[in-house]
């Protein structure tokens, strides 16, 4: 039973004298995610120039877009305090790439890319690299490796290491709850398969959104304190997400 999409081979690519190059499930159902995003962006955004100049009500799957863009706008700036336009790019394609990823790994034969280890360290190094990016952005190159010195510089070689380990944490995190959610449906599905394939699935469904709001969360938490930004309530917003879930 091959429960990784990495251990999941779907065709092989010659690569003359140097062999053969298997290319995974993780990569093949990773691009079927950024195509689903991008058909589904485009589809969002057609008519939007011309439908920009009237009152007229838009499509229903204009209205849904929309929303979903309200709300990461909303948390963003719960959470950052600041100008959500400058974070939305990021966090919402964090959100928008594991959210999807999480719901297809209901539908029969796909297995969700943030299953494997791979895609969420990946991810993980999304957001390393992106907090620095935005705390220079904000405060300057003085000003974010002054945090690194903060309340004194021998804390320097500590917050370095709590970077660092939070964004391991990020990765297992996401990858641990996917993986042990395929792990009990495989063995449940094993031992009973007529009677728990629905509730999964539903529980799946569930898990997949809380997921994908936790590493979004996570990811303007960090980026919000390389800021010099207070996050305020969004770890507790964390916690009893987790909670429930």
């Amino acid at each position: 039973m091959q429960i990784t999409p990495d251990s999941q081979i779907i065709f092989t690519l010659p690569l003359g004298p140097l062999g053969e190059w298997g290319v995974s499930a993780t990569i093949v159902y990773t691009w079927v995610v950024m195509a689903v995003l991008v058909i589904g962006g485009r589809i969002a955004t057609l008519g939007i120039l011309s439908s920009a100049a009237t009152i007229e009500p838009t499509s229903r799957w204009r209205i849904g877009i929309e929303t979903v863009i309200e709300m990461i706008r909303d948390q963003i700036r719960e959470i950052g305090g600041g100008d959500p336009g400058r974070y939305l790019p990021f966090i919402g394609t964090l959100f928008l790439f594991t959210l999807v990823s999480n719901l297809m790994g209901v539908i029969p034969g796909f297995m969700s890319p943030t299953g494997s280890l791979s895609t969420t360290v990946a991810l993980a190094l999304c957001v390393l690299v992106a907090v620095p990016i935005y705390g220079i952005a904000e405060d300057g190159l003085l000003g974010y490796l002054r945090h690194y010195f903060e309340p004194t510089p021998l804390m320097a070689p500590f917050n370095i290491i709590g970077e660092l380990s939070r964004t391991i944490a990020l990765a297992v995190r996401l990858y641990g709850n996917v993986m042990s959610g395929t792990v009990v449906v495989a063995v449940l599905l094993a031992v009973v398969p007529f009677f728990f394939p629905v509730l999964l699935q539903l529980l799946g469904l569930l898990t997949g959104v809380v997921q994908a709001y936790i590493i979004a969360v996570l990811a303007m938490v960090y980026i919000a304190s390389a800021s010099g930004d207070e996050p305020g309530a969004a770890e507790n917003q964390i916690k009893n997400k987790e909670t429930g879930a």
